[in-house]
This record gives structure tokens, sequence and C-alpha cells, in this order.
């Protein structure tokens, strides 16, 4: 199979990537590289790809939002199914730079659609996010609930991106799943994200800051639980029989959420990070941040009925694996 992956540099598309080569397929990737973290990181994943895929590992370094580069790139090569990963991330970083979650998750968006479109692809599986469900207070979110109400720019790009997706798939009957991650860590992750970051604090002997006062909760999501959820979903196109699907859409769309299906109280994790880093933390209890939410907490039920998705690495066996993978990279 020919997968084209967007955001393969990062952090999800990179693993995404490394077991479609590994089972055989080829991948044509592409990223702009931006500099929203450390760019050696990216470049680290493309080569080690580039390493193992040879031939069948082809990258363009492009921004995904020009839609005539986009063209220029992809004329001749030839695509069975898309997973379009690439976005401009960051629930907190949204506040300060909106506009670049307009060009890179709405216009970046709607030109993979057309792509997918004017190429009659099989399937284009798509990322949104847990940020959808906003200030929801039911708990834990399932794909059934109202998203009405985001309280962040990216939550409602995202959701944008759902909606769009659900047009294109009434309109030109296309086939797409959008799958909302929770709080994705592992080898190989972002610098910007809580995992990474209070692991370079703790081992520097930095204050870490943790904002609600510590009472704050998180769906932790083992990469490798991640990958094995966006692979089954990208071999199982939803069906056009007008059956309602997961999400409620009676069109080829599907939406799940992709999580470890526990609710994980973020000072239990930072214990687990002060063991596997063998010291402990100094911690800055802090207020809530605008646009952040206390708790999030997947129903996964939909994708285990549909697909057979079944979370397999708890944070006791995947925070440790993370610190091993880190002081490793960074040689400390």
């Amino acid at each position: 199979m020919r997968v084209l992956v967007t955001g393969v540099a990062g952090f999800i598309g990179f693993w995404l990537a490394r077991r479609l080569l590994e089972r055989g397929d080829t991948v044509i990737g592409i990223d702009n590289l931006n500099d929203y973290y450390r760019v050696s990181l990216k470049e680290d994943r493309l080569a080690a790809n580039a390493a193992l895929g040879g031939a069948r590992f082809t990258f363009h370094r492009l921004d995904f939002a020009d839609m005539a580069r986009l063209d220029d790139a992809l004329r001749g090569t030839e695509i069975d199914r898309v997973v379009h990963l690439g976005a401009q991330a960051g629930v907190r970083y949204s506040i300060e730079n909106p506009h670049a979650y307009v060009t890179a998750n709405l216009v970046g968006h709607l030109n993979l659609l057309e792509v997918a479109r004017h190429r009659r692809l099989h399937h284009m599986v798509y990322a949104s996010s847990s940020s959808v469900y906003g200030g929801n207070q039911k708990l834990p979110f399932a794909v059934e609930d109202r998203v009405d109400h985001p309280i962040s720019l990216y939550a409602a790009t995202k959701r944008a991106d759902e909606l769009m997706s659900e047009t294109y798939a009434h309109l030109y009957r296309l086939p797409l799943t959008g799958l909302r991650f929770f709080t994705v860590y592992g080898p190989w992750g972002r610098p910007d994200m809580m995992m990474w970051e209070f692991t370079r604090r703790i081992l520097a002997g930095e204050p870490i800051p943790v904002f609600n006062q510590g009472d704050m909760y998180r769906d932790f999501t083992y990469i490798d639980d991640i990958i094995a959820g966006v692979i089954a979903c990208l071999d199982n196109p939803p069906p056009d029989d007008g059956a309602p699907k997961a999400g409620g859409s009676t069109k080829p769309h599907r939406l799940y959420n992709i999580g470890n299906s526990r609710c994980e109280h973020l000072m239990r994790v930072i214990a687990l990070l002060e063991a596997a880093c063998g010291r402990k933390a100094t911690i800055d209890f802090k207020p809530m941040q605008p646009g952040d939410v206390q708790k999030t907490y997947a129903d996964t039920s939909a994708i285990a009925r549909d697909l057979g998705y079944a979370p397999t690495t708890d944070i006791d066996v995947g925070v440790p694996q993370f610190v091993r993978w880190y002081r490793d990279y960074h040689g400390v």
C-alpha cells in the first residue's frame, strides 16, 4: 500500500511511518519542519525512517497549506490512502499565535481533503483531538457527546476539521476517519509536552510547573497503542452503507477516541517520573492555565467494538520506557 503521511517528521507521524515501513508499505511523507520545537529532533526522526525504508520512503519538505506546492510535489505519485497528522499543535500556543492555527489546521486540512477527493482515494484518516470536548463535565468522553463549546482555538480548528470532513463524506462519498487522540507520550515525543518537559527539568534540577495546584487528570496514552489504533483505522475504511457510524454520521465518516481509557492523576505520573529519573522533583504549583481542562478520559468502546482496539501499556510501564529513551537520546 502507498500511504501519504503528513506531519511525517512529527512524533506520531514518525512512528506511524516506521510501522508502515516495517510491514512493507511505501510512505510518501510531507512536513514543513517548522521551528515550533527544535528542527534537529525532526531531522533525526526523518533520518531514522529514511535508513529503515530506503526507496520506500520519500520525503517532501513543504507546507501543505500551500495547495500549488502540494500539487506539484505529488504530481505523478501514486497514492492509495492518506493519514493526515500534520497540524499546528498546542492548546496554549494557540492563544499566542492564532493565525498559525487557521492556516495549518483549516486551510491545510481542506487541501488534503481536496487531494483525497480528486484522486478518489480509498480512505483518509485524519488527526482530531480530545480537546474538542472542551469543558465537558461528563466522563469518560464519548464520541456521541456534544462538542459545541471549545475553550481554545486549537480545539475549535480540530472540530472544524471534523465538520469539513463530514461535508466531504456527504458530497463526494469520500471515506474518512477522524481520530481524537488523548495525551500521547513515549519515545521520540515532543519537547513541548508535559512528559518531556518534566523529565528535562527533573534531571536538570529545575522546578516543574504544575497547574491547577496539581489537581489535574489525563488519559495518558502510550505511542504504541496510538499507532495500533491508527493502523487499524487505516486498514478499515468506513462503508458507505447509510448506517450510523461512530460519531453519528450516516455517511462514510467515523470519529473515534484513541486513548488508554484510564484517568490518571498528574501527581501519580510525577511520582513515576521521579522514580525513573532517580531524583525528587521541585514542584512550582500554579493556577489553571487559560484554555486548559482539568480532566480528560476516553471512552474507547466505539473503536474497540468496530476494530478490536485494546491498549496494552499503562503508565507504570510507559513512563519508565520514555525516561530511558530520553536519557539515551540526550546522553544524560
